[in-house]
Formats: structure tokens, C-alpha cells, sequence
């Protein structure tokens, strides 16, 4: 696969996966452990904004960069806020610290943490970000195969499924890896990330899987109206089991989001699939 997620660091859609994955790690920790997360499609674990593949997109210009100078961020981005700055010790915003970074920070003692890359070159780099983490491994394998396989039966479990979805299987995949995870361990949360680029793709994936995994709760961010299918037009968290607590901070996120960085036109959203 030809993706790197280096040209989208920190972009609108970061910032609503990240808002949601952090909120998720919250409720989580919070609670009994030990936790196990399956980090799908893990990336590098970190990103260096000042590349040239960040730079030729510019999209965290539009994204993290606003979010950081903003006087008005809702407090569902201060998890977020705080692990840009510590990434940037001398100030700025040079680097964006993906999912890998955000998790293995929050490990508790005897908590597990499972990333998956399979490109050698970022495997490499989501290795060397995660050794200094005890319960972290990074792991250069499929990772919807890897998160079928080691879920544990019980106890607590965040998946997190956010594939760049340029395969036309991914779609078809996210939704078989989360009937198996849920098959797995009834009690898991599943947090899928999804481009929205128009609606009867969506639809059709919450028709998919909304047979196993009824409740589901759902956090759109559509930055314009979905006229145009050839363009990421929003994004959206499909959550299975998501933990009480988290629908507050994902309407903040989402609201934000598409207000400040939104088009004419542009909707935020958050509701279950059972309302």
C-alpha cells in the first residue's frame, strides 16, 4: 500500500479521532483493569509536521494548527492539547503525535497495548516509539487479521479500527474484524474511523453492521454537504460498546470542528443507531 499517513497529520479528521480515542482512554482508565487495545493500522507514531509531506498537503495548517492557537477549544481537546505540547518541548507545533503516542502514554501497570503497521519503514518508526512503553509491542502484521485473533475473551478491550481505506476491501473488512471481535468478547469496544465522502457508503457500512452490533454510537463531522463523493468531505466515529461518558465530549469535538473548520453547509452530529 502506497499510504502515509504523513501527508494528513493533524488534519480536521485527526483531531475528531484523536478527541474520541482519548476520551475513550478515559473512561477506560478510569475503570477496572487490566486493558487491552488492538490498534488496527497503527502508523509511525509520530509525524514530523515540518516535512515535506506534511508541508505538501498543508493540511495541518488547517487542522492541529488552529486548534492549538484557539482560545475556545472545548475541554474534549485538552488530552490532545497536551500531548502536542509535550511532543514540542521547545514550543510550536513541529510534530503530531498519532494514536500510538496518545494510547501508550495512558498504559496503567499490566495494561496491553498492540500496534499494528505493516510497512517496514513505519514499522520502524512505531517501534522506536513505543519502546520505551513496557505494555507496548509493535507488531508488522495485518492488523484487522491481528485484532480478530487477539482479543481476549474477557475483560476490558478497545479496538481501535482506522484503516486509510484504499483497498477496496476495507470497508468490507472493518465490518467483518468487528463482528469478530464482538463474537470474541461481547463486552469490547470497537471504535471505527470513517472518511465521509457520501452517504450511501456510510449508510450501507451501518446497514452492515448494525445486525451485531446494535446501539452504535455514531459522531459526524461533515464539513460540507456530501455532494461530491471524490472528496473527504468529514469524518465520522462508529463506536460498538462505547463506554458511558463519551457521547459529551465527541458532540464538543465534533461541533467544534465542523464550526471552525467547516464550510457553509457543514453538519455535526452525534446519535445511536437504537434513537
Amino acid at each position: 500500500m502506497n499510504y502515509r499517513h504523513a501527508f494528513h497529520a493533524g488534519n480536521f479528521a485527526d483531531l475528531v479521532k484523536h478527541a474520541a480515542l482519548t476520551a475513550l482512554l478515559d473512561a477506560f482508565t478510569a475503570g477496572p483493569g487490566p486493558l487491552t487495545v488492538i490498534d488496527s493500522h497503527a502508523g509511525a507514531g509520530g509525524y514530523d509536521l515540518t516535512g515535506e509531506m506534511a508541508r505538501r498537503t498543508g493540511e495541518a495548517a488547517r487542522g492541529v494548527f488552529r486548534l492549538m492557537a484557539a482560545e475556545d477549544a472545548p475541554a474534549a481537546f485538552d488530552a490532545l492539547k497536551a500531548a502536542v505540547r509535550a511532543a514540542n518541548p521547545g514550543g510550536g507545533v513541529g510534530v503530531y503525535p498519532g494514536s500510538p503516542s496518545l494510547i501508550a502514554a495512558r498504559l496503567r501497570r499490566g495494561d496491553r497495548y498492540i500496534a499494528c503497521e505493516l510497512r517496514e519503514d513505519d514499522h520502524a518508526l512505531l517501534a522506536g516509539a513505543l519502546a520505551p512503553f513496557a505494555g507496548a509491542t509493535a507488531v508488522r502484521a495485518d492488523g484487522y487479521a491481528t485484532a480478530e485473533a487477539s482479543v481476549p475473551a474477557k475483560g476490558p478491550v478497545l479496538v481501535l479500527i482506522d484503516p486509510p481505506f484504499e483497498r477496496a476491501d476495507d470497508y468490507a473488512r472493518t465490518a467483518t474484524t468487528l463482528a469478530a471481535v464482538l463474537a470474541r468478547n461481547p463486552g469490547a469496544c470497537v471504535a471505527v474511523w470513517l472518511p465521509l465522502k457520501d452517504l450511501e457508503t456510510f449508510d450501507a457500512f451501518l446497514r452492515r453492521v448494525e445486525p451485531f452490533a446494535p446501539g452504535l454510537l455514531v459522531a459526524e463531522a461533515r464539513l460540507k454537504p456530501l455532494t461530491d463523493p471524490m472528496t473527504m468531505n468529514g469524518c465520522a466515529m462508529v463506536i460498538a460498546g462505547a463506554p458511558a461518558g463519551v457521547e459529551a465530549p465527541l458532540r464538543a469535538a465534533c461541533d467544534w470542528v465542523v464550526s471552525r473548520l467547516g464550510e457553509p453547509g457543514g453538519r455535526a452530529e452525534v446519535w445511536t443507531t437504537d434513537s
